[in-house]
């Protein structure tokens, strides 16, 4: 995922809900326990995980059994450390105390426990980049330091790829109606990072890179599930035994699932929107902007979907009078710069969600160039009394202003060339006159009608109105 990707505007559940989410995550609960069980007597050796001698009874306290216990013991316990639930008070002497963030899972507020997650996340995320442990070991030389070259791993290119394929995650299953309900079959969240675009049959050796990153992945979730990111269904076991089997191939749609499938849960979205602010990235969430002023709300939402806009709001318009609020939108709708007519439209769509209250606002700005087409618009469908015809000029203003909007919003959608043809036919005389606005997209808006029209004639006079309309701009 670049940095120019679009990230959609997201729902993110309740902050409360999140929180409780977080504090029963397999990972966090056996951290906050062996926080809790950690004392005067507890040591830890020089890396700072739990000396061996006391590991059986951290997995008695965990209920862990098996050959897995002490490596999950390890990890939770890496877990406490590092998201500050115990401290290490004494490094060489090896001793430990209860940290302050362990208070905040009990008395804090839901943010705090979530802040407190997050720290566990990058442990977890952490560790996930980190080859088999046993193959760690064989690699030590003789002066004590891991041998990355006998490993065949690169621990930035491992950080950077994992982090891509969590961005591909998030555009994948993410959209502002909330975390999708499918889940992402793995061999397509592999194929995203590596079959380059526009690929049509991928190579043998892309597709064996492909069965490779799958094998990455399907550790690496294991490791990603219990703190709560990701629901995943593993590639079935059967499949990594059968060698001669490649999970990279053409996979019948009934028997996808053998080769593992992937969900951000509600929490792991909070969690890797967190992340992609943290590194950069625009990743709206609905809610935002409604402290917010009104440009700052008809600018942000002029990149949302419609669902995810209402939303937004209708939550900005909760907070405030009507008639103020009117006011405040008509004003930020205002301008000729290239966003204007977006703004335009999305003002229009917030002032459909008020009431009569905001009658004032509009009948002041009917004889604004800008605003006064919109306003008539507005009165005319509550049936308010007075209202003045538009004038032709007016008229053909909006329905430029319309068209840019639309063109902005939707690019060249099949409700946009429903429109152009509904207006070429409508008004014979249309493009005649369309060239003539003094409007700053009137020449875009003629071309993509050109482009849109299916009639090749009338497609031919869009594009003659455009040229004109661009020569009146010049002069």
């Amino acid at each position: 995922m670049s940095d120019s990707s679009p990230l959609p505007p997201v729902r993110l559940h309740p902050e409360a809900e999140l929180a409780r989410a977080a504090l029963s995550t397999p990972l966090l609960s056996r951290a906050a326990r062996l926080a809790r069980w950690a004392g005067p007597g507890t040591r830890v050796d020089a890396g700072g995980g739990l000396v061996e001698e006391q590991v059986p009874a951290a997995a008695e306290l965990l209920g862990l059994t098996g050959d897995d216990a002490a490596a999950y013991v390890g990890e939770a316990w890496r877990v406490a450390v590092d998201a500050g639930l115990v401290e290490i008070v004494d490094e060489e002497a090896g001793t430990v105390r209860a940290g302050e963030e362990l208070k905040l899972l009990t008395g804090g507020s839901p943010r705090d426990v979530l802040t407190v997650w997050l720290a566990a996340l990058e442990t977890v995320v952490a560790d996930a980049t980190v080859p088999d442990l046993d193959d760690l070991v064989a690699a030590l030389d003789q002066g004590g330091e891991v041998d990355f070259s006998s490993l065949d791993w690169d621990p930035e290119a491992e950080a950077e790829f994992l982090d891509g394929v969590l961005g591909n995650l998030y555009l994948l299953t993410v959209s502002e109606d909330g975390p999708g309900d499918g889940t992402v079959p793995l061999p397509a969240l592999a194929a995203s990072m590596i079959v380059p675009d526009g690929m049509g049959e991928p190579t043998n050796d892309v597709l064996e890179q492909v069965s490779d990153a799958m094998m990455r992945l399907d550790d690496q979730f294991r490791v990603l599930e219990p703190v709560g990111l990701v629901d995943y269904r593993p590639v079935d076991e059967a499949l990594m035994a059968d060698t001669d089997e490649e999970p990279a191939a053409t996979v019948d749609d009934t028997d996808v699932a053998r080769y593992g499938m992937v969900r951000l849960t509600p929490l792991g979205v909070y969690g890797l929107r967190a992340r992609l602010l943290e590194a950069g990235f625009e990743a709206p969430a609905v809610g935002d902007l409604a402290d917010k002023g009104a440009d700052v709300l008809l600018d942000g939402t002029a990149r949302f979907g419609q669902s995810a806009a209402r939303t937004e709001t209708e939550q900005w318009l909760a907070r405030r009078e009507p008639l103020a609020a009117a006011r405040e939108l008509l004003v930020a709708a205002r301008g000729a710069d290239a966003g204007a007519p977006l703004r335009r439209l999305r003002c229009q769509q917030a002032l459909s969600l008020v009431g009569a209250e905001a009658e004032p606002a509009l009948r002041e700005v009917l004889d604004d160039p800008e605003l006064g087409g919109l306003a008539r618009v507005w009165l005319s469908e509550r049936g308010a009394a007075g209202v003045p015809a538009p004038s032709e000029d007016m008229v053909f203003w909006l329905t430029v202003d319309t068209l840019a909007a639309q063109l902005a919003a939707e690019g060249n959608s099949e409700e946009l060339q429903a429109l152009v043809e509904g207006l070429a036919a409508q008004h014979s005389g249309f493009f005649a006159a369309a060239w003539r606005v003094e409007h700053p997209a009137t020449a875009e808006v003629l071309d993509a009608m050109g482009r849109l029209h299916p009639d090749k004639k009338v497609a031919k006079q869009a594009r003659k109105a455009a040229f004109k309309a661009r020569s009146q701009q010049g002069s």
